[in-house]
């Protein structure tokens, strides 16, 4: 009897080594599969901030809206902690804190004529002042997202 008992024991033992062993190898395929989708997101966001940076290099998108853009995304980057990108483009963060609360669409449809152009003047006013380093900055971000 007492054989039997130690031969069941050893039976259950070995079954939940096996069915332990089955959920380590799922739990490390999941982590896998979580890690590529994070890979596949961070080739997209720098895909992205690549194409957006050289569209304002070659002055085909303006600053002002390229620094939104930019900053979006960078905020949406999977990593955590996330980088001090303000540090590291100071230009281009300082054009997005003048920007980011301008208002767009609608409500800028809703201003006076103006209005508008008071804000129009002020942008491009800082678009301006700040073109030479947001120009050495995006080579910089450029270099950055190529990695």
């Amino acid at each position: 009897m007492q054989w039997v008992l130690i031969g069941l024991g050893a039976i259950i033992i070995v079954a939940l080594g096996v069915y332990a062993g089955q959920l380590l190898s799922r739990l490390k395929i999941q982590n896998e599969k979580q890690q590529q989708k994070r890979d596949e997101r961070l080739v997209n966001i720098n895909q992205s901030i690549q194409t957006i940076a050289f569209a304002m290099q070659q002055q085909q998108c303006n600053f002002s809206e390229g620094a939104i853009r930019i900053f979006k995304i960078l905020e949406s980057v999977p990593i955590i902690p996330l980088p001090d990108y303000g540090a590291q483009y100071p230009a281009l963060f300082k054009l997005y804190e003048h920007v980011k609360e301008l208002p767009t669409h609608d409500a800028r449809n809703q201003l006076s004529k103006k209005d508008r152009r008071i804000q129009d003047r002020e942008r491009e006013q800082q678009e301006s002042e700040l073109e030479s380093q947001i120009l050495h900055e995006l080579e910089s971000l450029r270099e950055f997202t190529a990695k």
